[in-house]
């Protein structure tokens, strides 16, 4: 598989300690490929991972509810969520991240090889709808 490039867009002034989480936000609705690669790319870098998830109206866009998400994904990941290494939490809808000065992390972008960058989650519940899955 290709690499993923990164950007990083604020560089901490602090070093990285044992036991932080690289904090990923999202609707993850559904949960796809993409995203799991996404969170490899973490965790093959020795970070823990801490999901996010935006908690949101059910509605076209969203067929899941933030609980139902959460559990899929806990599911996913059993054996990580188990030992800590991951951990999923739900939390309330966003607009923007903002930060402060001296933030004390790390800001990346990080950009997908083109295999993974073209999964789109709205294909993906289109064709769950075409299938009589969703």
């Amino acid at each position: 598989m290709e690499n993923w490039d990164k950007i990083v867009h604020v560089k901490s002034s602090l070093e990285a300690k044992k036991g932080q989480y690289a904090m990923f936000i999202g609707r993850f609705q559904p949960l796809h490929e993409s995203h799991k690669a996404l969170f490899k790319e973490a965790l093959n870098e020795g970070k823990n991972v801490l999901i996010c998830i935006r908690d949101g109206e059910v509605n076209e866009k969203n067929p899941y509810s933030s609980e139902q998400v959460k559990e899929n994904i806990e599911d996913v990941y059993a054996l990580l969520v188990n030992s800590g290494i991951m951990k999923v939490i739900t939390i309330p809808d966003i607009c923007s991240v903002e930060f402060g000065r001296g933030v004390g992390y790390d800001i990346i972008e990080h950009i997908p090889p083109t295999a993974i960058g073209d999964v789109s989650a709205t294909k993906i519940r289109e064709q769950l709808r075409a299938d009589g899955k969703l």
